[in-house]
């Protein structure tokens, strides 16, 4: 009988230390883990104990906090004119992890930011006060993206080329943050935006690359200038019209058959959009170099973030020389941002030097002290010489005064821009893209605009960068210049 009382014992104490052992792991190395984890009750509990901090646009919150009263959560997220600036502030959700500025910034936003405590807060061990994300975008300039852009399906950015802030960022149709906030109802919500096959909860801005049509030959006359393979915008170029794509039988036309493109200069080409110029011109520079002009202004670049890390906008490798010709008129595997197509046409603006974009100005404590200034961390490369982006100035305004872009004139404005019309599925089986980048200068002040309309009203015959994505380029323009 003892024997029997003494083996259970000793198996009674061996699952005592198991237990304390296995106790002691769980604190001092999985403690961390557990307590941040998403499916934690407390970490919520704690994040909506109080108010949030706020995304501030021109001087006024975006955001808000309501106070809740049949929940453990205290407080929900608010939003003003959520719908227009969703593709901005993304959303803080009681159900799901937040998204774009409400993500990058949760730990300032919810007061759990080191930078932010006090010493009285490390004394009490309290949370501090949140602080507030203080954004670069223009609300005009906002406004008037997400108006012209209306019920279209498609994007728009628009970045100031001196300084490299970004002064909108609109995804159409969007959504609104608010819906999502409340755990009662977030998940009906999300079902429903998941369902609607039109992806409102997709920034098209900055996480959808489409192939990015005839704006891309901006990309490649400036290879070709910097390479010394033309000397000027106003030299004859070797291009013959139809030009046959190399090791094949296939002509490749141009949209405009009565156009002057066989042997057209740069200016010309531009002008009527001649797919013969830049596709030979791809040819005759090769892969390599229209790739590294490419990467100069930020394509295949993974960690492109501002501070929302956009999706990478691609120039692919490893073409032979039919594809190369299709990569200088913005097909084949190009892909492209609505940001990286503003990112071209702003450095061209600015002298051939593209400023860091950004579309936070500062983070602040809650007295509004500046814990980090990204105006002043912004960086400039030169990405053409100042020759080189003069010269396609001048050839993106010929586009504008008498060329495919007369839809984005502005009086009293100066304006540049590249129309693009990208072919979609297969054999061009559905509605191409309307693209349209450009500039604008009056009076001191710049603005860098890109356009994309992936699907509207209009008719196939009369999709064009310059019928669909110029009039909302326009608008956005006017807004920043005339403000």
């Amino acid at each position: 009988m003892n024997k029997t009382i003494r083996r259970a014992s000793v198996f009674a104490l061996l699952l005592v230390f198991a237990l304390l052992i296995r106790a002691t792991w769980v604190q001092l190395y999985e403690g961390q883990a557990l307590a941040d984890d998403n499916d934690n009750r407390r970490n919520a509990i704690e994040t909506y104990s109080s108010p949030l901090g706020n995304i501030i646009v021109a001087g006024k919150a975006v955001t808000g906090s309501e106070k809740v009263t049949d929940s453990d959560l205290a407080y929900k997220r608010t939003y003003t004119n959520g719908k227009l600036y969703a593709a901005v502030t993304g959303y803080a959700s009681q159900a799901y992890a937040p998204t774009q500025l409400e993500g990058i910034y949760a730990d300032l936003l919810n007061g759990t930011d080191s930078r932010l405590k006090t010493v009285m807060d490390t004394v009490t061990n309290q949370r501090a006060e949140p602080g507030d994300v203080i954004t670069t975008i223009d609300p005009a300039v906002q406004k008037a993206a997400y108006d012209a852009l209306g019920d279209k399906k498609g994007a728009a950015v628009a970045i100031d080329p001196t300084t490299g802030k970004i002064l909108a960022v609109v995804s159409t149709p969007s959504y609104d943050p608010s819906s999502l906030t409340d755990a009662n109802t977030a998940g009906s919500a999300w079902k429903q935006l998941n369902a609607d096959s039109d992806k409102p909860l997709t920034n098209r801005a900055l996480r959808q690359p489409l192939p990015p049509g005839s704006t891309f030959k901006l990309v490649v006359a400036s290879a070709a200038l910097e390479d010394g393979l033309y000397s000027s915008v106003d030299e004859k170029t070797q291009s013959p019209d139809p030009y046959t794509l190399p090791g094949t039988t296939t002509e490749l036309a141009n949209e405009n058959t009565s156009a002057p493109c066989e042997n057209a200069t740069i200016r010309t080409a531009l002008q009527y959009s001649c797919n013969n110029v830049f596709a030979k011109m791809a040819v005759d520079l090769g892969q390599d170099k229209v790739k590294a002009m490419a990467e100069k202004f930020g394509f295949n670049d993974a960690a492109q973030d501002v501070p929302v890390r956009a999706y990478e906008s691609v120039y692919p490798s490893g073409m032979d020389k039919s594809s190369t010709a299709l990569t200088g008129i913005g097909q084949y595997d190009v892909t492209a941002t609505p940001l990286q197509m503003a990112m071209v046409s702003a450095a061209i603006a600015n002298g051939g030097k593209l400023v860091t974009p950004h579309m936070v100005s500062t983070i602040t404590d809650n007295g509004g002290d500046v814990l980090k200034n990204y105006d002043d961390e912004a960086s400039t490369e030169q990405i053409v010489g100042s020759d080189t982006a003069e010269q396609l100035q001048s050839a993106m305004q010929t586009v504008v005064e008498k060329g495919t872009g007369t839809n984005a004139l502005i009086d009293g404005v100066t304006v540049g821009g590249k129309t693009g019309t990208a072919q979609h599925g297969e054999n061009n089986s559905q509605t191409p893209y309307a693209w349209f980048t450009s500039y604008g200068k009056a009076d001191g002040k710049e603005v860098a605009v890109a356009v994309v309309v992936e699907q509207s009203n209009a008719a196939r015959s009369e999709v064009s960068g310059n019928g669909l994505a110029a009039p909302v380029a326009k608008a956005m323009m006017e807004a920043a210049l005339k403000n």
